[in-house]
């Protein structure tokens, strides 16, 4: 049988599954798998991956093993009853083999009232699905599985290995999550992450640093303000300098395919502030916690250098702060910037296999923010995003378009045809 008959076979039975798919995704966002507890739907991913017949290994993260790795992010969680399900199907050694990945941690809805749908709801109005995750990134979760039953359903089956990984621990760094799943082995000549992308295809995003500044005051009575020195104030200075940078490298800092897909390609970000300890008194110590991101070709260790120097530079202006320096820590996310090279095989058959579904040019993104992805380049493995049209991600009202789910699948289904081979 020819392979166009083959894929619009596959791609008929995805669309025929599509109510199947908005019931699966509605079930899936009613389990709120907030980072820490993902328990329950990392069982509920278990059962369909097993229903499917695939081999399943559940996969708890040991930090004996991840902490030391280059790309490994603390976040003082335990691994214990948050396994990463990989469902695995094994196929001939000589074709390529393929990792679909996902996560099904999401992030905490915020504030509920100001939500018009009910974060664990669910709820669909016209073509879109509203809830927590549904867009980050239950839909792209699932669209891997329904990739895959759509190509067993139509009576074929991948000619390399296959393997759906359904992680932990992404929205906070993935250390438990999809890092733990390579250093365990399970990697393959090729991972296509289904964040939301909006079907574009993404081939780069932003290296990360996260720091903490401390600047130490000096306390006295609220009466007698006048003998102490402010720290809240003092902060403010180091606060401007960064805004200072910040402003300046958004207009010089260019990597165009950041500023397609997020509209600028750096930030530095200032998220929290904790100072002082009683209203009455003045505050003798403050706090800032923030992130940098930059583009590839800028280096970790000079981005940090950058910082530190304009910490630096602005205290060597004050008298008070170029006494007392403030302490730069580096915590939490800490690595380069990831890019792929749009050339490269696997990239160029992804390529393809989105534009035969959507009828339409495919455009190669990054992003300013970061993803699993980002593993790939410590594991010799090419690696590339797409994900359906999304809105509102990490906020209120998120919501997902149901049919950009069943495009997502079909472009998947087709790249494994293309990439794995198939047989009946």
């Amino acid at each position: 049988m020819e392979y166009a008959h083959i894929q619009k076979r596959i791609c008929t039975e995805i669309e025929k599954m599509r109510e199947e798919i908005v019931k699966a995704l509605q079930d899936l966002v009613r389990i709120p798998s907030i980072t820490g507890n993902e328990g329950e739907a990392q069982k509920f991913i278990e059962e369909r991956y097993r229903a499917i017949g695939l081999n399943v290994i559940r996969l708890e993260a040991d930090l004996r093993k991840v902490k030391d790795h280059p790309a490994f992010i603390e976040t003082g969680m335990s691994y214990e009853g948050r396994p990463n399900i990989i469902g695995r199907l094994p196929g001939n050694p000589k074709n390529h083999s393929l990792i679909l990945n996902g996560h099904v941690d999401v992030v905490t809805p915020g504030p509920l009232e100001a939500w018009t749908h009910g974060p664990w709801a669910a709820e669909i109005e016209g073509d879109r699905m509203f809830g927590r995750g549904t867009g980050d990134m239950k839909a792209g979760l699932l669209a891997n599985y329904f990739a895959l039953k759509g190509i067993l359903q139509a009576g074929f089956k991948p000619g390399g290995t296959l393997m759906l990984h359904s992680v932990i621990d992404e929205e906070s760094g993935g250390g438990g999550g999809t890092l733990a799943c390579l250093m365990e082995g399970y990697t393959a000549d090729g991972m296509i992450c289904t964040e939301p992308h909006n079907l574009n295809i993404t081939i780069a995003h932003a290296g990360v640093s996260h720091f903490r500044i401390k600047v130490e005051g000096k306390t006295s009575h609220a009466g007698l303000a006048h003998l102490g020195v402010n720290a809240i104030g003092k902060m403010y200075l180091v606060y401007q300098a960064l805004m200072d940078l910040d402003e300046k490298r958004g207009r010089e800092i260019v990597f165009p395919l950041f500023e397609k897909g997020s509209g600028r390609s750096c930030h530095i970000n200032v998220g929290t502030m904790k100072a002082g300890d009683w209203d009455s008194t003045v505050a003798g110590h403050a706090e800032i916690e923030g992130r940098i991101g930059f583009i590839p070709g800028e280096k970790l260790a000079d981005i940090r250098e950058m910082i530190e120097m304009t910490v630096k530079e602005v205290s060597r202006r004050d008298p008070w702060l170029s006494d007392h320096p403030p302490r730069i820590e580096w915590y939490g996310w800490q690595d380069e910037a990831w890019y792929q090279n749009p050339d490269h095989p696997f990239v160029q058959t992804f390529k393809q296999a989105a534009e035969e579904v959507l009828g339409r040019k495919a455009d190669f993104i990054g992003r300013a923010g970061g993803l699993d992805t980002r593993f790939s380049k410590h594991f010799n493995m090419a690696a590339a995003c797409t994900g359906p049209e999304a809105a509102n991600i990490h906020g209120v009202d998120e919501y997902v378009e149901i049919p950009s789910i069943v495009q997502v699948a079909q472009i998947l289904a087709t790249m494994i045809l293309k990439w794995c081979g198939y047989e009946e």
